[in-house]
């Protein structure tokens, strides 16, 4: 089923907002316009908590002067409506009236990066909330000390068109689904969690291709796994990140100060370095809005160009940075297709789709087998960074001891706490295998979709911030 085909706004409308635009006195106009329905549902100890489902249909016009943008959004998405937040937009950015600017818009066509075979908004809602007792089910099979489950079910089909003043006309149709369980097992150490979700830029297919119950048995396996937990160690020890889980690390800790909104305005350690050895040999570090069916994964950026596979870090060489479409006007260059935009209500910034280092040579057996005594992460929580300095805090939530080159005993949920540059000059050794996990960025007040990758790898030394001894 696929009830969207309607014609989300009529070309010529665009047409004359960006034309009302430049004739207010704007030298650049973008006119972005929006259909988003989401479905939302959460499951509590098999109690219905919410169910929930929302249309969100909108245009967000921006205008800008010289150094100054105007912005301006509404629901009204006929031509009237964009021809009056156009003119309202370009009056913020300048005063007064200008010359007359015709612009030819031309579509563009980009392959997509996957195929949704089950549009979720076919799927009824009682479908939906059974797949997640099934979840519930599942978690509390695993063990009887599982005491609560906590289960989330998330879609979203977002359709946007985006037009602009140097020509561009693009549209895409972005369709995500999700599923999250929580799981909280009880025993003599106490309360201790587990939590596994599964996401990416698919239809309702996703779960034929992974169940809820394997899902559901992974969170439960994490919090079972933490009653025996020990005090995690403190002080600085080798760290193995297990693939897939520790990309977030890199997001936080070295993406963010890689986007070219930190750079001009001299707020990243990466700032003047291209060229420069910022990391160990053995680091190659990629944004990639391309990869198949990722949860950061899209055909185009929110500002109309084709997302692509953008190398940032080459062998521990900083390379490149992360543009939007401003911003690389600005520097004589082309967008790197990374200007994203939480809804039609947003500017659009700089911003990571996925994010991951590239696979290395190394047996991730034999890098935990060369680590005589350490810390084995499987599942890294959230986390801060100072973009300025890129010193951060990450969250362990599921962490085990490094004794002898072999993984031990559990540790209790402790955190991580370094130097994004440091860090990545710390990098002894990188695996061969790779995975990627799913997240949400927060950036200036807006939430994108991304993901985040890497494969098993070490950190020869990093502050583990635990209450044992190291």
């Amino acid at each position: 089923m696929n009830d969207l085909e309607d014609v989300l706004i009529d070309k010529a409308e665009i047409e004359q907002a960006i034309h009302e635009a430049l004739l207010h006195g704007g030298e650049f106009a973008e006119v972005f316009v929006e259909d988003k329905r989401t479905t939302g549902i959460s499951l509590d100890d098999r109690r219905v908590e919410e169910l929930a489902t929302g249309r969100d249909r909108g245009a967000g016009i921006r205008v800008v002067v010289g150094d100054t943008t105007g912005f301006a959004h509404t629901a009204d998405i006929t031509g009237a409506g964009l021809v009056a937040a156009a003119t309202a937009a370009a009056s913020i950015a300048k005063r007064g009236g200008g010359g007359v600017r015709e612009v030819e818009l031309v579509q563009q066509h980009y392959p997509s990066h996957g195929i949704v075979e089950i549009y979720p908004e076919s799927i009824a809602k009682a479908t939906k909330v059974t797949l997640l007792e099934r979840a519930d089910d599942a978690a509390r099979s695993v063990n009887g000390a599982i005491r609560q489950v906590s289960a989330g079910y998330g879609d979203s089909r977002r359709r946007f068109v985006v037009a602009n003043s140097d020509g561009v006309y693009a549209d895409d149709d972005q369709v995500r689904t999700r599923l999250f369980v929580m799981c909280v097992a009880a025993g003599d150490s106490g309360m201790q969690t587990g939590y596994e979700s599964i996401a990416y830029t698919v239809g309702y297919e996703l779960f034929d291709r992974i169940s809820a119950e394997e899902t559901a048995t992974k969170a439960a396996n994490r919090a079972i796994a933490k009653l025996a937990a020990r005090p995690a160690p403190s002080g600085v020890l080798p760290v193995v990140l297990k693939s897939g889980t520790g990309g977030i690390l890199f997001h936080e800790a070295c993406g963010h100060g890689l986007e070219a909104d930190h750079i001009v305005k001299d707020a990243s350690v990466y700032a003047n370095r291209i060229g420069e050895l910022v990391a160990s040999p053995s680091v190659t570090l990629v944004d990639d809005g391309t990869v198949s069916d990722k949860w950061g994964t899209s055909t185009i950026d929110d500002e109309g160009y084709q997302t692509q596979r953008n190398v940032l870090i080459e062998r521990g060489v900083l390379t490149d940075y992360m543009w939007d479409l401003l911003r690389s006007r600005k520097e004589g260059r082309a967008s790197s297709g990374n200007g994203r935009r939480q809804s039609y209500q947003h500017l659009p910034m700089v911003r990571m789709t996925n994010t991951y280092l590239m696979p290395g040579g190394d047996d991730p057996d034999e890098i935990v087998a060369q680590t005589q005594n350490g810390v084995y992460v499987a599942q890294l929580g959230g986390g801060q960074v100072n973009t300025a300095t890129g010193d951060f805090v990450f969250g362990m939530t599921e962490a085990y001891l490094i004794e002898d080159g072999k993984i031990t005993e559990p540790i209790r949920d402790a955190n991580l706490i370094g130097n994004g540059p440091d860090v990545l000059q710390k990098i002894d050794a990188v695996g061969s295998d790779f995975d990627m996990s799913p997240g949400t960025c927060g950036k200036d007040g807006q939430s994108v979709p991304v993901g985040c990758g890497q494969p098993t790898l070490r950190i020869s030394g990093v502050t583990v911030g635990g209450t044992a001894g190291a």
